[in-house]
């Protein structure tokens, strides 16, 4: 389940698709794609943490942007790679730990009121932590073989919740908008870390109960065999 509408989603991946088929055209590696999309999003950081909130909108943006790129790039061009995967990965954990980091930093050095300044480093720890969780409980799931991609708090969530508020209203009177952003974001990957959690378990429990009817079912027909031998 996305909060994205799919015709959006499919709207901007046809804007995307003329700067994809240059990418490709000039053998831009989709690593360096991805490097360049890790740099902008330690540049937010920096931003976030120096108040420049307009700016770090921005910048979280566009690195989404370039997190979308990469990945048509190598299926349109080279083609993906293993380091590939494990690089891009990787380094959006890198870029959003930075982030969060930033906004901590805006939020301790007076972005908001003293009085709730514990509750902003608590929303904000929350939103990192649950993040990290959210990608990990899918790397762990496909390193099972199992497909989990479910949840309402993906990276692309994520990056529009946190660019368009501040991109247009900065962090908001005495910080507040920003604190309701982040807030939001924790919100939504605890939701999501549940939602996964409770996918993983479904599909196991189909799995694991299709594996036990192809040892049944077997064991079924032999004592069946054995009955009508008896009788004979």
């Amino acid at each position: 389940m996305s909060l994205i509408p799919r015709f959006l989603e499919r709207g901007f991946e046809a804007m995307l698709e003329p700067l994809v088929r240059w990418l490709i055209a000039v053998r831009v590696r989709p690593n360096a794609i991805t490097t360049v999309g890790t740099l902008i999003l330690l540049g937010s950081a920096v931003a976030f943490g120096l108040g420049a909130i307009r700016l770090g909108g921005i910048l979280v943006l566009l690195s989404g942007i370039c997190d979308m790129l990469d990945g048509r790039v190598a299926r349109g061009g080279s083609g993906t790679t293993k380091f590939g995967a494990f690089y891009d990965s990787t380094l959006d954990r890198i870029g959003e730990s930075a982030l969060y980091g930033g906004i901590a930093i805006f939020f301790v050095s007076g972005g908001v009121p003293g009085s709730w300044m514990l509750v902003a480093l608590a929303a904000t720890i929350v939103a990192l932590a649950a993040s990290l969780i959210v990608s990990y409980a899918r790397a762990r799931a496909e390193g099972l073989g199992l497909e989990c991609k479910v949840g309402v708090g993906q990276r692309a969530e994520r990056v529009l919740s946190l660019g368009l508020p501040t991109l247009f209203f900065g962090a908001g009177p005495d910080g507040f908008l920003l604190l309701a952003v982040t807030a939001l974001l924790a919100l939504m990957a605890v939701v999501t870390v549940i939602q996964r959690i409770l996918h993983v378990r479904k599909i196991t429990r189909v799995v694991r109960r299709a594996t036990q009817a192809r040892w049944v079912a077997p064991m079924l027909a032999d004592m069946s065999s054995r009955k009508g031998r008896s009788g004979d």
